[in-house]
């Protein structure tokens, strides 16, 4: 069955990169003949019909635009079975009878829900997800919208900062964005050649988290005498690790005044930077642009086949079976994964129970005890 109109939504989280997922969706359904309703605010909008039909004129500046013209919102009620029922309703006044999602899993679960064929009562409704969450928190695509951007904006920040540190000889404690995801923390740690990266998926525990830091910043101070060189320790946490930064300093300025003898004022400084909700913004990159025209893509053509309940993903896991993942006839770089285990399968990187989750670990472990040497 060919969708007529499709609605197009970006849910949760804002990410550098939705609203060229926003672009491509509208030119691509709308050269197959489809129409292309935009729904405000995410599933609040929904909730009270606030949409409007995009014209290409309507999507023709906005590709360098960060955040999602959109808009998104919370929508806690969405929960309910009622006010899912009243989503459908306002779906079925409006003709629309196929949905693209932008967003990350809640957003996504939000879609599987309401297209969920017990509570659909013979309605037609096909859903697509597209991944966008700076967090790269989902399972079976290799990059969501948005991730690169966040990485550039950190590598930058933590370059500024790297040159204070140098100047002053101090440490510094910086913490990034990635909710229950270390992937920012561990790749941007790499791009900036930190000293060390703090992630939730290591499992450490408060103390051996504070000794780790303690033993890393007096051998980092130990080189820099012996080679004559400035003792600056960038340090990059993630939000994820249980640990609030200010804590985290005090620990570690006491055990440090245990340990060396000159710590304090004149000696080992330390310093707490958050970046919070700058990693969101900004213009996105080239890579993230062309990231979600891609994936947009993918997600309006496979709707317009009349595939359901798929997810486009970046370079999905070659070993997946055909029953979960096909490769996209549109994008061979692009692939369909069934999105019920899309969401079953994100749980589990962050809780440590993949082969890739391992991998990071221990790759990060042997990092670690090489800059101790």
């Amino acid at each position: 069955m060919t969708m007529r109109r499709i609605g197009v939504l970006t849910s949760g989280g804002d990410a550098p990169g939705m609203n060229a997922a926003i672009r491509a969706a509208t030119l691509v359904g709308r050269s197959q003949g489809a129409d292309v309703v935009g729904i405000e605010r995410g599933y609040r909008g929904l909730l009270e019909d606030s949409m409007s039909t995009l014209l290409p004129g309507d999507v023709a500046g906005i590709l360098r635009e960060g955040g999602t013209i959109l808009g998104s919102a919370r929508a806690k009620e969405f929960h309910h079975r009622e006010a899912r029922d009243r989503a459908r309703t306002v779906l079925a006044k409006r003709g629309i009878d196929s949905l693209m999602v932008i967003g990350g899993n809640g957003s996504l679960t939000g879609a599987l829900r309401l297209a969920d064929p017990e509570e659909l009562r013979g309605q037609t409704l096909a859903i697509a997800g597209v991944p966008a969450s700076i967090d790269n928190d989902l399972a079976l695509t290799a990059l969501s919208i948005g991730v690169d951007t966040a990485m550039n904006t950190i590598v930058e920040a933590c370059d500024k900062i790297a040159d204070t540190a140098t100047a002053h000889d101090r440490t510094f404690i910086i913490e990034v964005m990635g909710r229950d995801c270390g992937f920012l923390a561990m790749t941007s740690a790499i791009a900036v050649g930190a000293d060390l990266a703090l992630f939730p998926e290591a499992g450490k525990p408060e103390a051996a988290i504070v000794e780790q830091i303690v033993d890393t910043v007096i051998a980092v101070r130990d080189r820099a005498h012996r080679q004559r060189r400035g003792r600056r320790v960038i340090i990059i946490k993630a939000e994820g690790v249980p640990i609030p930064v200010d804590r985290l300093k005090d620990l570690v300025d006491a055990r440090l005044a245990e340990k060396v003898a000159d710590s304090g004022p004149s000696g080992i400084e330390t310093r707490v930077t958050v970046l919070g909700h700058v990693v969101r913004g900004g213009r996105p990159s080239a890579f993230d642009r062309l990231l979600g025209s891609r994936l947009a893509n993918v997600a309006v053509r496979a709707l317009l086949e009349g595939v359901s309940h798929k997810m486009a993903a970046w370079m999905a896991p070659a070993e997946l079976p055909a029953s979960i993942a096909t490769l996209s006839a549109a994008d061979p770089y692009c692939s369909l994964v069934d999105l019920h285990t899309v969401l079953s399968e994100t749980e589990n990187p962050l809780q440590g129970k993949t082969a890739l989750a391992h991998w990071r670990a221990g790759a990060f472990e042997e990092i670690e005890d090489a800059l101790l040497l």
